[in-house]
């Protein structure tokens, strides 16, 4: 096969390296994001996702396809196996392509899409401490250094397309939508240059568009370069606008199947599986504004894997 896949976090791992010997290139991306939506372990995505402030899980997804520029998304739906079924068949209508809340499942119920009780022990055990603490304490970032997971894929042909599915900012009041379900923020696709996703704040990615803009620039520059250009311009223009910027990390893939990743933050790890070379972890940083790559090592590994609760498998 020669689609190659990238993706956010090394939660993504399974999920890719199952996907590859997939030959169509929407089925492998829907199938390495469906991978991470079944893992109750990861506490930012699906099952066992980090409740909103009700305690309840809401999910968010996206769909879009390059070569008709086709999209679809869902947000706010409980109840949802998948929510990234649901955003893939809704890319496939001309209108009301973007649904939310009831509306969402309603659809998903309709196209016979399977339910689930998405709280999960762990994570509510996470609600029930974090409404312990105060406000301030509780509405923090971090998710273990988990986050959205987002797949961009490029086939040999030069086609692209982007799958992102999430359970948003933990504690959000209900309703709450973040970048992952907006076109041009979450994620944007078109076969022309290639594909982008973004993972981090929500509010602060929405702000400037960036899997879009990059998208853009992979017109005439390379994955890597757009990655970094992006993130860099945008956190600059936040920080001097409203003096901050919350975590940004982004993903690009082109129609060669040429890819890159760039960071705000200290470290973001993300996947990469190419056609001959394998499937491999890779860990983006910033320090002081310069960016860098480099393969995950041994002990890194190693590590991620004895941070994760007991008995997960992965």
């Amino acid at each position: 096969m020669c689609n190659t896949l990238i993706a956010t976090w090394r939660m993504a791992l399974e999920g890719v390296t199952e996907a590859m010997p997939v030959a169509s290139l929407q089925q492998a991306v829907v199938s390495a994001v469906m991978n991470v939506e079944d893992n109750p372990l990861y506490h930012s995505v699906g099952y066992g996702g980090l409740p909103n402030i009700q305690g309840e899980v809401e999910l968010d997804a996206a769909f879009m396809e390059g070569d008709t520029l086709n999209y679809g998304a869902v947000g706010a739906v409980k109840f949802l196996k998948n929510p990234i079924l649901a955003a893939q068949a809704l890319s496939r209508s001309q209108r009301n392509n973007v649904l939310t809340a009831t509306g969402a499942l309603e659809f998903a119920i309709q196209q016979g899409l399977a339910l689930r009780e998405n709280r999960y022990a762990l994570s509510q055990d996470k609600w029930k401490a974090a409404l312990q603490q105060t406000a301030k304490e509780a509405l923090q970032e971090a998710y273990d250094g988990h986050d959205t997971v987002c797949v961009l894929g490029a086939s040999c042909s030069g086609s692209v397309c982007a799958g992102v599915s999430t359970s948003g900012l933990f504690l959000k009041k209900t309703g709450r939508l973040g970048d992952s379900p907006i076109i041009g923020s979450g994620c944007y696709a078109d076969s022309a240059s290639g594909a982008a996703a973004a993972t981090g704040v929500g509010e602060d990615i929405m702000k400037g568009c960036l899997s879009w803009e990059i998208v853009r620039l992979m017109a005439n520059h390379s994955p890597q370069y757009a990655c970094e250009q992006v993130v860099h311009q945008h956190t600059e223009t936040l920080i001097k606008r409203k003096g901050e910027c919350g975590s940004i990390s982004v993903i690009a893939l082109n129609k060669a199947g040429e890819w890159g990743a760039a960071t705000n933050k200290a470290e973001f790890s993300f996947v990469v599986g190419e056609p001959e070379k394998g499937v491999h972890v890779w860990l983006a940083r910033c320090s002081g504004g310069v960016h860098s790559l480099e393969r995950a090592s041994p002990q890194w590994l190693e590590n991620y894997l004895s941070n994760l609760p007991a008995g997960s498998g992965n």
